[in-house]
């Protein structure tokens, strides 16, 4: 286990080696700061070696949830186009520099939906950083984009840090606070739960602090 923001980033550094290209995966629970990590971990190494593409890109839109009666469960793991992200992810180990650049979806948490094409990986960084809630899941395609990554962190903190954490986002985007604490200890301990029981499958555990 290791937390510093130096040994994180020395580490990560280490995997983006000009003229090759690879994939560094981040997972932990909702509210563990796994896209807070990643995206330091980008700051850090700058545009010339790292990108940071996350797996939200690929949440169901709320159309295709409500058509499936899954809107309630937003954010589990039937609620992710996980063949995309794998095919994306294949993608992206695949890269080499002289290739097109490869382009990702996004989230935008204001909205609450994916849009096309919001992040541009050009072929020549070396260094994919990817975070996401089922990078470890061995169900479904999440199995197929776990092979085509270097490493995979997970992330931890506490429970009370990362419940705190997760009500004071769902406030910040409108819910309120009745309606963000039973979110937080509903539907996404659910999910929770099911992501902590891959944290064995990981190469590192990261307690940041």
């Amino acid at each position: 286990m290791t937390g510093t923001t130096a040994e994180l980033v020395g580490r990560a550094r280490a995997l983006a080696v000009p003229g090759r290209r690879a994939i560094l995966g981040i997972v932990g629970a909702p509210g563990s700061g796994k896209s807070t990590l990643a995206a330091a971990l980008g700051e850090a190494l700058g545009p010339d070696l790292a990108v940071v593409v996350g797996m939200d890109g690929f949440h169901l839109s709320d159309a295709v949830l409500t058509a499936h009666g899954s809107r309630g469960r937003k954010g589990a793991i039937d609620t992710f186009d996980d063949g995309g992200y794998a095919a994306l992810v294949d993608r992206l180990a695949d890269a080499r520099p002289g290739d097109p650049p490869v382009y990702a979806p996004v989230f935008r948490r204001e909205i609450e939906e994916p849009v096309a094409a919001g992040v541009e990986v050009p072929s020549d960084v070396p260094l994919v950083v990817t975070e996401g809630n089922y990078l470890l899941a061995p169900s479904g395609a999440w199995p197929r984009a776990r092979a085509c990554m270097t490493e995979v962190w997970y992330v931890e903190v506490p429970d009370d840090v990362r419940l705190a954490r997760l009500e004071a986002r769902h406030r910040a985007f409108g819910k309120s606070p009745a309606d963000a604490s039973r979110w937080a200890r509903g539907s996404d301990q659910v999910n929770a739960e099911l992501i902590e029981s891959t944290r064995d499958a990981a190469d590192l555990v990261v307690t940041p602090g």
